[in-house]
């Protein structure tokens, strides 16, 4: 044993217990300096044998030096062929804005305590927190943006500066009270869809009630009279409720008809924020990605109408009763007094032509169905990250070596373009083995500057597209992939490959497999809009394989297991003993030189020691009891769920997902045909996208079936609780048509924008329902009843559309950093409440007619 300490106990020397150690480690010379630890002599001065008195050293027969384990990987940065490069992962629980100032001050303390090295210096090249303050720019600059907008509205239609003030107090209060209870629960909002958040929606109870109370202020004297009085004895406000009564006659008349107005919509108000918080359960019942974004946006959506109605019926009427005039003008703005002079004809003329309007609006569904059936779809959009991650797949059997030029043009390409700031590259694996890559992988980070500093009509596609053409004229055989840095790592993560989607050929075989492969790789070249499309290979990797002959070994009395551990020992190296150097410590391996293994001739001449008894050694060359053939295996083997299968990477570019992955089916399903035990999966977004589609479509019907089930219990009548619901198509309309006219796919965002809309629709539907159902038992002429139910719910229900879709343009606009997830959630509900309300005032009025029997006729 020649490195190694013991323990010998105890001596007492005087008053004194001193220990008795046997020092025998090796030495160094690193113990206090670790850049000294070179010293090799100690090792080199192990005794293995001796021969007549004469000691027989390992410096005697080998070379003692201090070596390296073999590179697994390079990384790279612009010029510089060789870094070393690190990254910091973040815990899943962690959050960026507590981590990164953690992480600056750490590295600061390294560059400055004299813990590296001299002229070693730690420099970040990627830096999280540079993405969050540019998304969070963005989502509350559309934010303030659609406040405004709101409040715009508010003030447009009600023509009163004052009662906009009241109806937009209620967004900070709701997003206070959210806030609030995501705290107390410890959940988290997300930026991303914190900015779809839609204020419109939010203050829609606050515009109905705020409506009402001008409505009422705007009404003649005697006219509020009767209207106090009437409540007053429905109420049986009399000397029999001592407190009630006392507290409605000590209020001023000002004060009575806030409170009033307020109890006229206290069940509308109610019923319609249920009934939006019941369509938003999909969004609760989400899970893997889209999950993570939008589940804390529908918890913040929930929370927010909580707190929004509260402050409905709390806040509003308060404010209402100090700061509104008790007698408001009874003029409506000019706004109102248009859209009033344009919906009052068109409106009479669709009650007396109802079998017309209902033809139309039939003509519009179906031309809505015809056109969302031709959408294109996706599973979720891209979020602009700022830069790229390359991935270059260089030919299988590359070594390490022969990779580094590759590597190196590669940066060279991309650092002529002065839109990007630097580039870094991982060639290989790193050496702990964290991602078993191999040598042929080359994998790139490329911020880039910000957009607006680029030249004139150049964007990401286009330079992408640049990329690609010099990358193929410069580097003929090897194959690249474009994504994002993120973005990467949730697709691989998704789909297990190394890239956006992949198509799994699973079965038993891999020459069959890799067959398999290279036709669907043919078929699926000729599908427009398959881009970065490549072969996972399998089989190609040459191995030299030494073969222990089993009877020639026996002849010379060795065991399998005796001529592997030489091939083990000698040209891979084995572990003799570790040496220890401060608080480090150090494999002393050994390994035949390099001389002696570099040729297959060499390896057959290594010497196998054949035991002799008592006497010495003898020895016999590799070949003599192997067989040493170079052929050819397996590179990497791909498994899930225990069987074999290679994956087909593929991205989609300039055409949606789910027309360019059905046409890739239909053309793999008619021209390659699978034997039995093979099959094909579909991995990566477009799963993703079938499976969300798929819980969506149970779920939203039982969001629907809740929904009417709230309506029955508002109207105690199926048929106008059906009514209500006539408006949820014809929003749905309108955001297809958006989703058409901007060119952006279906998607599981766009898809929530839809369900978006069911609460404003439905919102919308039962104060039309409602306030017919309250001339109507006044006013025995149902069309007049119905003629001015809609005419006087006109103004609210542009109010809570216009609101809802206003506060929402700035997202449906915006194309910075972050924007890209909310836009056709934001898209959908534009269109959907530009078009949606119109229609409804148009149909819903004629079907109800039509439903509640003939008119009379009056003129």
């Amino acid at each position: 044993m020649g490195n190694a300490n013991v323990g010998g106990r105890e001596i007492n020397i005087g008053q004194q217990s001193i220990n008795i150690r046997g020092i025998g480690l090796m030495d160094s010379g690193g113990n206090d300096d670790l850049v000294h630890g070179q010293r090799v002599d100690d090792i080199g001065n192990v005794v293995l044998s001796q021969s007549n008195g004469t000691p027989v050293r390992i410096k005697d027969i080998a070379r003692v030096y201090v070596g390296n384990v073999p590179r697994l990987g390079v990384a790279g940065k612009d010029h510089d062929d060789d870094i070393v490069a690190s990254i910091v992962v973040m815990g899943r629980t962690q959050h960026t804005g507590d981590i990164v100032p953690k992480i600056k001050a750490t590295i600061d303390q390294l560059n400055h305590d004299g813990t590296l090295p001299p002229g070693v210096k730690v420099v970040p090249y990627y830096d999280r927190s540079t993405l969050v303050g540019v998304t969070t720019h963005t989502v509350v600059e559309n934010l303030l943006v659609g406040c405004l907008l709101v409040f715009i509205v508010q003030w447009v239609f009600l023509g009163n500066l004052r009662s906009a003030l009241i109806i937009s107090a209620n967004i900070p209060f709701a997003l206070l009270f959210s806030i609030i209870i995501l705290v107390l629960l410890h959940q988290d909002a997300n930026l991303l869809s914190l900015g779809a958040v839609d204020f419109g929606i939010i203050v829609d109870s606050a515009v109905i009630v705020v409506e009402n109370i001008f409505k009422n202020f705007q009404s003649q004297a005697h006219h509020r009279d009767v209207l106090l009085k009437d409540f007053s004895d429905t109420e049986n406000m009399d000397e029999g409720m001592h407190g009630r009564a006392r507290m409605w006659r000590n209020w001023s008349p000002k004060i009575r008809t806030v409170f009033l107005s307020a109890v006229q919509v206290d069940r509308s108000v109610l019923f319609s924020v249920a009934i939006t918080v019941a369509a938003f359960i999909p969004l609760f019942t989400m899970q893997g990605v889209e999950g993570q974004i939008f589940g804390p946006m529908a918890r913040t959506y929930g929370f927010a109408l909580a707190g929004a109605l509260i402050a409905s019926f709390t806040i509003t009427p308060v404010l209402a009763s100090l700061i509104l005039p008790e007698h408001v003008g009874e003029v409506e703005t000019v706004f109102v007094r248009v859209l009033r002079r344009i919906y009052e004809p068109v409106l009479n003329w669709a009650l007396g032509h109802r079998k017309t309007i209902l033809a139309i609006a039939g003509a519009v569904l179906a031309v809505t169905a015809v056109v969302f059936v031709n959408l294109g779809s996706e599973f979720m959009p891209a979020l602009e990250e700022g830069n790229f991650w390359i991935r270059a797949s260089l030919p299988a059997t590359t070594s390490l070596q022969a990779g580094t030029d590759a590597t190196r043009k590669i940066r060279e390409i991309l650092l002529r373009h002065p839109e990007i700031i630097t580039v870094v590259s991982q060639h290989g694996r790193p050496d702990d083995g964290s991602d078993a890559s191999s040598f042929s992988n080359v994998e790139l980070f490329v911020p880039l500057k910000p957009y607006d500093t680029w030249k004139n009509g150049l964007t990401k596609e286009k330079l992408t597209a640049e990329l690609q053409t010099e990358f193929a004229n410069a580097l003929p055989g090897v194959s690249f992939n474009f994504s994002q840095y993120i973005q990467d790592n949730v697709e691989e993560a998704i789909s297990g490959v190394k890239g956006a989607n992949s198509v799994k050929v699973i079965g038993p075989n891999l020459q069959v497999l890799e067959n398999i492969a290279t036709q669907i790789q043919t078929q699926m070249s000729q599908v427009r809009g398959v881009e970065d499309l490549g072969v996972f290979r399998a089989l190609g990797q040459p191995n030299l394989n030494i073969k222990v002959d089993r009877d020639k070994a026996a002849r010379y009395g060795l065991n399998t297991g005796d001529v592997t551990s030489v091939i083990q020992t000698a040209l891979g190296g084995s572990v003799a003993t570790t040496l220890l150097e401060g608080d480090r410590q150090f494999n002393v391996t050994v390994r035949l030189e390099p001389g002696a293994r570099d040729t297959i001739d060499k390896i057959g001449d290594v010497k196998v020691a054949i035991p002799n008894g008592s006497g010495p050694n003898t020895y016999v060359p590799l070949r003599e009891v192997a067989d040493i053939t170079l052929d050819t295996g397996a590179s990497y083997i791909y498994h899930e769920a225990t069987s074999r299968y290679i994956p087909i990477k593929f991205s989609v570019r300039g055409r949606d997902l789910g027309s360019t992955v059905a046409e890739a089916q239909k053309r793999i399903a008619a021209n390659v045909k699978l034997p039995t035990g093979y099959h094909l999966v579909w991995a990566g977004e477009f799963d993703d996208m079938k499976v969300a589609a798929q819980r969506l479509a149970i779920m939203i019907p039982l969001s629907l079936i809740l929904i009417l089930a709230l309506l029955y219990g508002l109207f105690n009548n199926f048929r106008d609780s059906l009514l209500a619901l006539v408006g949820i198509p014809f929003a749905v309309a309108g955001g297809v048509m958006g989703l058409f006219i901007t060119g952006l796919p279906l998607s599981v965002s766009a898809g929530i924008g839809f369900i978006s809309l069911f609460g404003v629709a439905v919102m919308n539907g039962i104060m039309i329902v409602s306030y017919f159902n309250q001339f109507e038992e006044t006013q025995p002429d149902k069309r007049k009843a119905m003629f001015h139910a809609a005419t006087e719910r006109m103004r609210p229900m542009l109010m809570t559309s216009l609101s809802a879709c206003i506060g929402l343009v700035p997202a449906a606009l915006s194309h910075g950093i972050g924007s890209q997830v909310q836009r056709p959630l934001a898209v959908v509900i534009v269109a959907g409440m530009l078009i949606g309300p119109i229609l409804l005032l148009i149909v819903v009025p004629a079907l109800q007619l039509m439903m509640n029997g003939q008119a009379k006729v009056s003129r």
